[in-house]
C-alpha cells in the first residue's frame, strides 16, 4: 500500500529540503511537477510533446496533462519495492487539481494520506530568499519576485488547504524552527503510519 503526502508551504519555507530528508529516510519519492514537465519534454514523450507546444505558446499546461505526468511517474517506479509512496510538491494548486489527483489515486487504490503545511512568517521568508540569492545566485530570488510568489501561494492555499482540512488530514509544521527540529516534527506526525 502506497503512502502519499502533500507538502504545502510558501516559497523558501523549506519544502524541498524536508522532502529530500523524508524521501531518503522513509522511501517516499518526491514528485515535483516542474521537474516532471522538464523531464517529459527532454525525453520527447507523447505527454512531453503536448506540454512543449503549450509551454512554447506561453500558456499553462492543462491539469489533464499534469495528472497524466504524475500517473506516468508513479507507474515508472511501481515495481521498485524501496518506494513506499510519494511526496507531492507544488501540486495541487486548485480544487480541480485536488479532485483530479484524488480520482487518479483512487483508480490506483490509493489516496492522499496527509498534508503537511510548513508555516513560516513573511519576514523570515524574505531573509531566507536574500541569503539564498547571495549563496546560490538564483535569478528568481529577489524580494519583488518573492512577494509575487507569496501572493500566488496565499491565493491557492486559501482555496486548496480547506479542501483537505475537510478530510481531516492537514497538519501544521512550525517551519521557523531549525531544519532538524522541523524534520522531527514531520517524523512525529508520520509516526507509525509509514513505518509499518
Amino acid at each position: 500500500m502506497s503512502f502519499n503526502v502533500i507538502f504545502f508551504g510558501p516559497p523558501a519555507a523549506g519544502k524541498g529540503t524536508q522532502a529530500k530528508i523524508i524521501e531518503e529516510k522513509y522511501g517516499l519519492k518526491q514528485l515535483s511537477t516542474g521537474d516532471m514537465l522538464r523531464a517529459q519534454v527532454a525525453e520527447g514523450t507523447e505527454l512531453g510533446k503536448q506540454a512543449k507546444v503549450i509551454m512554447d505558446a506561453g500558456k499553462l499546461v492543462s491539469d489533464e496533462i499534469v495528472i497524466g505526468m504524475i500517473a506516468d511517474s508513479m507507474e515508472r517506479v511501481k515495481d521498485n519495492r524501496r518506494i513506499k509512496g510519494f511526496i507531492f510538491d507544488g501540486f495541487p494548486r486548485t480544487n480541480a487539481q485536488a479532485q483530479s489527483l484524488d480520482m487518479m489515486l483512487k483508480g490506483r487504490g490509493q489516496k492522499i494520506d496527509m498534508v503537511l503545511e510548513l508555516q513560516v512568517d513573511d519576514t523570515a521568508l524574505l531573509a531566507r530568499i536574500e541569503k539564498r540569492a547571495k549563496e546560490e545566485g538564483r535569478s528568481d530570488d529577489t524580494v519583488a519576485a518573492m512577494k509575487t510568489r507569496l501572493d500566488q501561494y496565499r491565493e491557492y492555499s486559501a482555496i486548496v488547504l480547506p479542501y483537505y482540512q475537510i478530510q481531516g488530514n492537514v497538519y501544521a509544521i512550525d517551519g521557523m524552527r531549525p531544519i532538524d527540529e522541523v524534520t522531527m516534527q514531520i517524523e512525529a506526525i508520520l509516526g507509525e503510519d509509514i513505518a509499518a
